[in-house]
């Protein structure tokens, strides 16, 4: 059987011409849909993902030739991989193809925060000039709190090299990792000194939902608060209460619990979200640059080649 791989979504054309290039027969199809993906994909050794679908018993149970699934992008979680473990089905990702993406998206987000732009941009445009109204925060001499130190902690913690801070980051999996950018420091550091604290750690059964009212009340110090990682790990309420509390001083979230509209509008949190002043919103594309978009396939087809 040819060596044939099935892509179900948008991915940079530089993925299916190495993957041509090394010899497998590329069908690129980013509209086709699940329900067609099923009929057909029995006849390939890899299939290419963004954020199409997940990729789950169902699927795999009708891909008995699969070999490798490849994310286009950082995390692995729309793909069943303890399914994918059993049955010795390889599974490559790119978080170097878009961790520029996301530490530059955390600064901006971050800046854009301490700076009050959303609100002083908009007030403007109403008419109002509040010089006062608007005073910012310097991030020199502030301690950043970083949570999960892998591709996206390690570019968050060099973009702020320039800015004079003090970069602080817990990762319960690692240990040793205090290099020019961060120094490695326990959660009870993380919780006791920070003035900004920012995610970047996988969706998984342990981290979901983890950021609770409980999580915020411990921290000693009124915090800027950045999410890029997955919405799925934070309660918004959560957020919604410590900004009421003080606790936050203002929250960036490239990510939510729920996202996309409809779905988003019926949560019972939205409606306080977007007209909260002290959240600035964006819809899940920290990671997803026009520079991205091609660095992502590059990754992934370098890591088809070690295959």
């Amino acid at each position: 059987m040819s060596k044939k791989i099935l892509i179900v979504d948008d991915l940079h054309p530089t993925f299916k011409e190495q993957a041509i290039a090394m010899g497998y027969e590329v069908d690129d199809e980013p509209l086709i849909t699940r329900q067609q993906t099923l009929e057909k994909i029995k006849d390939y050794v890899g299939i290419a993902v963004r954020t199409k679908f997940r990729i789950d018993a169902e699927l795999f149970d009708v891909a008995p030739n699969l070999k490798f699934v490849a994310r286009a992008g950082a995390g692995l979680d729309n793909i069943d991989d303890k399914i994918a473990f059993e049955r010795n089905i390889q599974l490559i990702n790119a978080p170097e193809g878009n961790c520029d993406a996301v530490g530059e998206h955390a600064v901006g987000l971050l800046l854009s925060l301490m700076n009050n732009f959303r609100r002083a941009d908009n007030e403007i445009r109403n008419g109002i000039w509040d010089r006062e109204g608007n005073r910012g925060y310097e991030l020199k001499g502030k301690k950043v709190g970083i949570i999960g130190y892998g591709f996206m902690g390690q570019s968050f913690a060099k973009k702020l090299a320039g800015f004079e801070v003090d970069v602080m980051a817990y990762d319960k999996y690692k240990t040793g990792f205090t290099d020019d950018f961060v120094r490695e420091v326990s959660m009870e550091e993380i919780v006791k000194h920070s003035d900004v604290l920012s995610l970047h750690i996988p969706l998984t059964a342990e981290t979901k939902l983890m950021v609770d009212d409980e999580y915020f009340f411990h921290f000693k110090k009124p915090i800027f608060f950045i999410n890029t990682a997955r919405g799925e790990i934070v309660h918004v309420s959560a957020v919604l209460n410590a900004i009421k509390s003080g606790k936050i001083l203002g929250a960036g979230l490239d990510v939510l619990q729920v996202e996309k509209f409809p779905a988003l509008s019926q949560q019972d949190w939205y409606n306080e979200l977007k007209l909260n002043d002290q959240v600035i919103l964006t819809p899940h594309v920290g990671g997803w640059t026009f520079d991205s978009y091609r660095k992502i396939s590059e990754v992934l087809a370098d890591k088809l080649r070690d295959l």
